[in-house]
């Protein structure tokens, strides 16, 4: 068995689909098995190949998902390389079909890899959907707003979207804590994506500290709606689970670890 490995980022996972292709145009679909780095546990009997991301091979398979099956397949595995579990032979076996019926893939429900792409994108979807409600944003010197997430899956630039549209005209920074990694937006600029370095995360993590007069009006406000007669702790974690509330104004206490 050959396996072809890559890194996370959309452009490794789309080459390496493209490369894993080419190859099995000559030896067989089935003789292959595509996994994200790192491996943890390698195969003494199976070949390992590592693949490096290329702009042009990644466009051509974007271009043709969208083209000879469907915008909604694009989407599916646009979100299964945002997912944090490892479904890339998955995406392949998704698109192995969907090549081959084109657009009618949405209603094979009985293939395990269509179901499987469904049920990721749901998750990461709905995760999506969640933070851009969850979202709170602290007011540092009066000049920008910074608001830290902890996302299962890597959702930061799809959230950030969200408040691009919303708050063109501010400055503001969104961190996705988990990975270190952060959405920078200035005012009535094209937003784009940062790693942090160590030192920079550190300061980041100093915001939540920060209490304004806004901050307390917001936990007064979310104190004063509540009904004690109707309270209902776990509709409430149903609908606002507890893992995502660790960056909520509201939930908050205390001071953030040094």
């Amino acid at each position: 068995m050959t396996v072809f490995t890559c890194d996370s980022n959309i452009e490794s996972i789309f080459t390496c689909i493209y490369d894993a292709w080419v190859w099995a145009l000559q030896y067989g679909h089935e003789n292959l098995r595509l996994e994200r780095e790192p491996i943890l546990q390698s195969s003494l009997f199976d070949t390992y190949v590592h693949v490096e991301p290329d702009r042009e091979k990644a466009e051509k398979v974007a271009r043709s998902i969208r083209n000879k099956i469907s915008f909604q397949a694009y989407i599916h595995i646009f979100y299964g390389c945002l997912y944090a579990e490892d479904v890339l032979d998955s995406m392949y076996q998704y698109l192995r079909i969907g090549f081959r019926v084109g657009k009618n893939i949405e209603h094979m429900l009985t293939e395990p890899a269509v179901m499987r792409m469904m049920e990721v994108r749901r998750r990461v979807g709905n995760e999506i959907h969640y933070f851009r409600e969850f979202v709170r944003f602290q007011c540092i010197d009066e000049k920008v707003l910074v608001s830290h997430i902890e996302p299962k899956n890597n959702v930061l630039y799809e959230v950030a979207r969200h408040f691009s549209d919303r708050m063109p005209s501010e400055y503001w920074i969104l961190v996705d804590d988990r990975r270190k990694i952060a959405v920078v937006h200035e005012p009535k600029e094209e937003m784009y994506i940062q790693q942090l370095e160590e030192e920079q995360y550190k300061k980041l993590r100093q915001t939540e500290k920060v209490q304004d007069e806004f901050t307390e009006l917001w936990k007064i406000f979310f104190d004063t709606i509540g009904i004690k007669e109707r309270e209902n702790r776990t509709c409430q974690r149903n609908l606002f689970p507890i893992w995502m509330r660790k960056h909520v104004t509201e939930f908050m206490e205390g001071k953030i670890d040094e």
